[in-house]
């Protein structure tokens, strides 16, 4: 009988030790390494404006479907961008419905765009990423819409294309995948742009 409460008795004290370290100590270790070296990324990469109004994620996209806004990619999670599902469209590559989407996605951003019904389009101006989520588009597709956007801004091209360039986030570690354009950002500049040209009422 004693030698049982010994075991229970050990048993009892690694599972406290334990509950403390993996528990308490270890995830507060943790926290307190995420909030002194990358404050940032550990609580979600917000984009606060001076207000402190919070606009959303830099890593997360947002559907813009006004012409003086770029568009960001197509999504399947939830109805569209939805953090808490995120997801494709789980559509594989015989699909019909995939087919006619695509299809529709292109003749779509021909028309937004004002290019030729035969002008080739994006792979990525088309077609979801696995998440719904991606918050870049590639720097060819802000290039074809950059047009739309200064025309219906009332901006110079050029201005436009400074802020495109100003807003691509760069390859990982320089050689991993392609630089991209951060949709988020972009259109939150076009529109500081917009805010800094108003006269002052």
């Amino acid at each position: 009988m004693k030698d049982l409460f010994s075991e229970i008795r050990g048993a009892v004290m690694a599972t406290v030790a334990l509950a403390v370290v993996c528990c308490g100590l270890y995830p507060l270790v943790v926290y307190g390494i995420g909030q002194v070296c990358f404050k940032d990324k550990a609580n979600g990469s917000l984009i606060v404006d001076k207000d402190g109004t919070i606009h959303g994620s830099s890593l997360i996209g947002q559907n813009f479907t006004l012409e003086k806004y770029f568009h960001p990619r197509p999504s399947s999670a939830g109805n569209g961008y939805d953090a808490g599902n995120s997801s494709g469209s789980n559509l594989g590559p015989t699909s019909q419905k995939l087919n006619d989407q695509v299809k529709q996605n292109i003749a779509d951003y021909r028309s937004q765009n004002g290019m030729d019904t035969n002008a080739p389009v994006p792979a990525d101006a088309v077609t979801g990423s696995g998440s719904g989520l991606d918050p870049h588009i590639s720097l060819h597709n802000a290039g074809l819409q950059a047009p739309r956007v200064a025309k219906a801004r009332g901006i110079a091209l050029d201005k436009v294309m400074d802020l495109v360039q100003a807003n691509t986030d760069p390859a990982d570690l320089g050689i991993l995948g392609d630089p991209g354009v951060n949709v988020l950002k972009l259109n939150l500049a076009l529109d500081d742009l917009a805010g800094a040209a108003t006269p002052a009422k």
